[in-house]
């Protein structure tokens, strides 16, 4: 199910709005390529940390 409009995952509930913005991105992305759900969910929300951690360090 792709997640849209505020509508997300209840695991992204807590995080920065930023982080969970781009973790539904990719888990959306995710979805459309054929990934389980909750697959989709768990990866999402690693590279979207993995993503904002690298954008840190190269500030």
């Amino acid at each position: 199910m792709p997640w849209y409009n505020g509508d997300y995952p209840p695991s992204y509930k807590n995080q920065p709005e930023a982080l969970r913005e781009k973790a539904v991105e990719i888990a959306n992305a995710l979805l459309e390529d054929g990934t389980e759900e909750g697959i989709a969910i768990a990866t999402g929300l690693k590279k979207a940390r993995e993503y904002f951690k690298d954008k840190k360090q190269r500030e």
